[in-house]
């Protein structure tokens, strides 16, 4: 596996990312793409979030490994946003919080952000998502099920993020009807899996005000290398194809996957694992031409 370090920019004029990253689909960090006039860098803290929803009641969850089968993992436990909060400062831990939005429950929240859109007005400002994970959680492997171009901003921690373009989703094991793999491209072992080895992607390690561009349809396996949060917002994909399929994945591909799941069970999973081997087995040959 080769991973190339993912460039930095800052102060880029809209018709320029436009062309040389959104358009063409390159990831790349953006420097200043959260103003750093945003009320959140004085305001929002571990100890600021427990007193505004710190009662709240919330689902958590650990290794998605556990649940290949399955589009979305199913939470492990719950516990309070506040105990969480606590958890994650006092030692590492997997547990992560996954459609737990902060910024949606505290709406109030969204004004604290001020974003330097690059982007000269795609970017959905109105649609964000927050992340929340302690020190050596992580993501399974897989790309955004909508197909649209992502904008993940780091305010507390380190994330690493390794990134690999959709044409690699053979080697990457992808399990059909479904938006992950069934190999780890970091602790899969590259004899049951060896497509691993010919994967060719970047790395990124995002710092508190730093976000990364990803784009549509790209593959993403995000690493907590510290405890932290994030909030990602949303671009729509470049052309109607993209959005095409992004719209078929949310309200056909996933039902229908769901649907074989329940009727055939074990053997829907076997099913999907065989075709996932073949296809990487022959993606490997083509490499090897």
């Amino acid at each position: 596996m080769k991973l190339k370090q993912v460039d930095k920019i800052s102060g880029i004029r809209s018709e320029d990312f436009l062309k040389n990253y959104l358009k063409p689909g390159f990831p790349v960090i953006i420097s200043d793409f959260i103003s750093s006039e945003s009320p959140a860098w004085k305001k929002w803290s571990y100890d600021y979030f427990k007193e505004i929803a710190g009662d709240i009641k919330i689902d958590v969850y650990g290794k998605e490994e556990e649940s290949m089968d399955r589009a979305a993992s199913a939470p492990v436990g719950q516990m309070t946003f506040a105990e969480y909060l606590d958890l994650i400062t006092k030692e590492p831990t997997e547990l992560r919080l996954f459609l737990f939005n902060l910024l949606k429950i505290r709406p109030e929240l969204k004004h604290d952000v001020i974003y330097n859109d690059v982007t000269g007005g795609k970017v959905l400002q109105w649609l964000p998502f927050m992340f929340f994970g302690g020190e050596g959680s992580s993501t399974r492997n897989h790309f955004d099920i909508d197909m649209s171009h992502v904008f993940i901003s780091q305010f507390q921690g380190l994330k690493r993020i390794w990134l690999f373009p959709n044409d690699q989703s053979d080697l990457m094991y992808k399990l059909p009807y479904n938006f992950h793999s069934i190999a780890n491209p970091k602790y899969s072992n590259v004899e049951e899996y060896p497509g691993i080895k010919y994967l060719d992607g970047y790395e990124a390690v995002i710092h508190p005000g730093e976000t990364l561009y990803m784009p549509a349809g790209w593959w993403h396996y995000i690493q907590y290398e510290t405890e932290g949060y994030s909030i990602s917002v949303r671009a729509l994909a470049n052309s109607i194809s993209e959005k095409l399929k992004g719209a078929r994945n949310l309200f056909i591909t996933r039902h229908f996957d769901n649907t074989m799941r329940k009727i055939f069970k074990g053997h829907w999973f076997n099913y999907k694992i065989n075709t996932a081997k073949r296809r990487a087995h022959n993606a490997i040959k083509r490499k090897a031409r």
